[in-house]
């Protein structure tokens, strides 16, 4: 919080007695909020996500809910939003400071929804729910690429998200192969059309959605790595919303509208 010294004598004191206030009000924004908003909210009313868009079926452009994005996180927020008689609000962000922990720490969202998987690394910067997805890693290549498994990539130019898990997982398992960062699955999937790069080994519903969308392109192997994805949260500070969420988040399994918005995105119709 920045205040300008432009004042002298009691309007000076009067200043310093709104800064000590107004730091306090912050704090308890941080732990919980008020009774008016006990969540801490960026917005009073309002659950603010930040997410990296786009990463079908997760979170993409579209949808009725008002935020102009759709996807199971966006539904899923939307339906956990309505539990918490918030309004949903969607803020496009990038992958690296999201996952870092460094967007949620500057108070731009409550929370961060970005089919981030939960790792003890990202622990220690920001706070998750509980599991709301279990994920596998795949690779997805061109169908006359010749590649079949992860052994043939030596070589070959494979895409991957900076900061992500299928990046770790290339990293210590593709073995000759060049690494091509990108920032997210909106640059990744335009590269490999057009032959920057020969394989995506990123997380297999997305890698899913683009062989359903061209048969040219086709998984040739999946790797479980036991992920689950989770809401991320400033860490330390959002005990109360996390509690909140989480809660809701087992209302919706109970009730069976958990499974409902699961089965719009992965289950064949």
């Amino acid at each position: 919080m920045q205040r300008r010294n432009i004042f002298a004598g009691i309007a000076l004191a009067a200043t310093a007695t709104l800064a000590l206030a107004g730091c306090a009000s912050g704090s308890d924004a941080g732990s919980g909020g008020t009774a008016d908003d006990p969540y801490g909210l960026v917005e009073a009313g309002t659950l603010t996500v930040c997410s990296d868009i786009p990463y079908p079926p997760f979170e993409f452009e579209g949808g009725d809910n008002g935020t102009g994005y759709t996807g199971f996180d966006i539904d899923l927020l939307d339906a956990i939003a309505k539990k918490l008689d918030l309004k949903l609000s969607v803020q496009d962000v990038g992958f690296e400071a999201l996952q870092s922990g460094t967007t949620l720490a500057n108070g731009t969202c409550d929370l961060g929804a970005s089919a981030m998987t939960i790792t003890d690394e990202r622990k220690k910067n920001i706070d998750f729910s509980d599991p709301y997805y279990d994920s596998l890693q795949s690779l997805l290549v061109r169908t006359d690429s010749g590649i079949k498994s992860i052994d043939d990539l030596d070589g070959k130019n494979v895409g991957v998200q900076q900061g992500t898990t299928g990046e770790s997982y290339a990293t210590e398992n593709a073995k000759g192969a060049q690494l091509v960062q990108y920032p997210s699955d909106g640059e990744l999937w335009p590269a490999i059309q057009a032959g920057q790069i020969d394989a995506i080994l990123q997380d297999q519903p997305v890698n899913l959605e683009h062989e359903k969308a061209d048969s040219a392109y086709k998984i040739v192997e999946t790797y479980d790595t036991d992920e689950s994805y989770g809401f991320a949260f400033e860490k330390g500070q959002k005990k109360e919303l996390l509690d909140a969420v989480n809660g809701a988040l087992k209302e919706l399994r109970d009730s069976g509208d958990y499974q409902t918005i699961y089965d719009t995105y992965f289950t064949a119709n």
